[in-house]
């Protein structure tokens, strides 16, 4: 059972008290900055209820395959509190980040993926903190709902986890009690979020402050690089692929291209979607915006230079496709990236 402290009152809103146990787990190949900064913030939070008045609500223990883990094969090592064997019972679980190769990593610690399922099913939440979505969706907890992770690793998680729903674009993700942050400092907001669910807005935003956090950031588009995903078999969907990002200004249609490669339109773009991740117009669309940012980050031309030469000709239509995939507009955008 979670509590939480009630948002108006000095005490805690439960029957009875008990600390909530989170288990960090200290893997093979995490970054150790996602464990020790995940440590810090819920120790932090028991001092700030203290001074509050309150009595502290978290017991935090460290869980790893052994007493001792060297990270990366380096000079740090972490002494844990458990091992995954004596941990019975816990209230929620953290996923680190993952260094490295991103599936390579969750193979090498597949072995605790069993028991994350198993304590997700006897009540325990799990959050996933960048790439340690991988081995959350190892797990088979994440079937059929939503995650978020760096988006540096999106097509390969698309590749290995079709049956979870990747919202790269989302900073944090929060649904049946699983939760996942995106690309490297996203995992900030993922723990004042969850500073939030276990305790109020209150000691939420002492957190931020305290962490200088960016409250309630929701939306990493501006942040990502289109990459299309290209490590499949289909030597079509690649040629079409490649033809798209050398002809992106020009006005390509998706009959064009099916023309070109010698298929229909409906067997190209069923096959351009398996293969992709992306139907062919939504990846036109995004090599066009990623050759747009560019152009704004280091380039002087105005805004309806830059339109026309990706391929647009509609200002409206322009603002709204930028918009829809960074979550700003050229404008902002141009404002955030281009000192110049």
């Amino acid at each position: 059972m979670r509590h939480y402290i009630e948002g108006d009152c000095d005490k805690y809103f439960l029957y009875f008290w008990r600390m909530i146990c989170i288990s960090i787990l200290a893997l093979k190949n995490a970054v150790m900055a996602s464990i020790t900064d995940s440590a810090y913030v819920f120790t932090k939070v028991n001092e700030f209820l203290k001074e509050a008045g309150k009595t502290p609500l978290f017991k935090i223990q460290l869980v790893g395959f052994t007493e001792e883990v060297r990270f990366n094969n380096g000079p740090y090592t972490i002494r844990t509190d458990a091992i995954f064997a004596t941990v019975r019972k816990t209230d929620l679980i953290i996923i680190p980040s993952l260094a490295g190769h991103a599936s390579s990593a969750t193979y090498i610690n597949k072995d605790c993926a069993i028991w994350i399922a198993e304590q997700y099913k006897n009540g325990s939440e799990v959050a996933s903190l960048c790439t340690g979505a991988f081995l959350l969706a190892y797990s088979g907890i994440l079937d059929g709902k939503q995650c978020t992770t760096h988006w540096e690793y999106a097509n390969e998680f698309r590749y290995f986890y079709p049956s979870v729903t990747l919202v790269d674009e989302k900073v944090i993700t929060d649904q049946d009690g699983l939760y996942s942050s995106g690309g490297s400092t996203a995992y900030w907001n993922l723990l004042v979020h969850l500073v939030e669910k276990y305790t109020n807005r209150e000691i939420a935003i002492r957190t931020a402050k305290y962490f200088v956090v960016d409250l309630d950031k929701n939306n990493q588009s501006a942040f990502i690089i289109f990459q299309g995903l290209k490590d499949h078999e289909d030597e079509v969907v690649l040629k079409a692929q490649k033809f798209i990002e050398q002809n992106y200004a020009e006005k390509i249609t998706v009959n064009q291209i099916a023309d070109r490669f010698n298929v229909t339109r409906r067997t190209f773009e069923r096959r351009f979607k398996k293969a992709t991740r992306n139907t062919v117009a939504e990846y036109i669309q995004r090599v066009k915006v990623e050759a747009t940012k560019k152009q704004l980050e280091i380039g002087r031309k105005s805004i309806n230079e830059i339109m026309y030469a990706v391929g647009y000709s509609d200002i409206q239509t322009f603002r709204e496709v930028f918009k829809r995939i960074t979550g700003m507009t050229p404008v902002d955008y141009r404002g955030k990236y281009n000192k110049g």
